[in-house]
């Protein structure tokens, strides 16, 4: 049995939509049609720009820290995954402004805010290890987050998404030095 599809034409209220636009223009790129809560969303973002900045302060102890022999490849990719992981940063903070927020960049209470931990590591394998941990902490916040925004805030979504993507990447990667040992 054949399901019939009904098409609607797709009509836009352009009028409506510039005379919102003038109203409320202190919220920048929030408009009334933003659905999610942006103070949660909010909170979320400042705790992923914490998890960043704690990754960032942990990859390059450990790309300076790196020593014995194969090091150098593995302190490549250290000083590789804290650059990309400052860009994540960076990309956290302008979505909290975009959003009409303040990006938290206190290092008051930095690790509270963190979902990751600051292990520093003795050994290169040590240090190896630490950073899968927090890359495989990073992805599975990452995912929460994405499932609790949904289909509120496809911005704040794909961004996660896209940041989710490399943390994959990155975790990999130290999947990789461990089996490589």
């Amino acid at each position: 049995m054949e399901q019939a599809t009904r098409t609607r034409p797709f009509d836009m209220d352009v009028k409506a939509i510039r005379a919102k636009a003038r109203q409320d223009i202190e919220s920048g790129a929030v408009t009334d049609t933003y659905r999610a809560d942006r103070q949660t969303v909010l909170k979320l973002l400042n705790e992923a720009l914490a998890t960043e900045i704690v990754c960032v302060l942990r990859y390059k102890r450990h790309y300076f820290m790196a020593r014995g022999l194969n090091a150098e490849p593995v302190a490549a990719e250290f000083a590789e995954h804290a650059t990309q992981e400052q860009e994540h940063a960076d990309r956290l903070c302008e979505r909290i402004v975009q959003l009409g927020g303040e990006p938290n960049l206190s290092p008051k209470g930095l690790l509270d805010r963190s979902h990751s931990e600051y292990v520093e590591g003795t050994t290169l394998v040590d240090m190896i290890k630490e950073n899968l941990i927090a890359e495989r902490i990073a992805i599975d916040s990452y995912r929460q987050m994405i499932e609790y925004i949904g289909e509120q805030d496809s911005t704040t979504r794909r961004l996660l998404e896209e940041i989710l993507a490399v943390e994959e990447e990155h975790a990999d990667d130290m999947s990789d030095f461990l089996a490589k040992r």
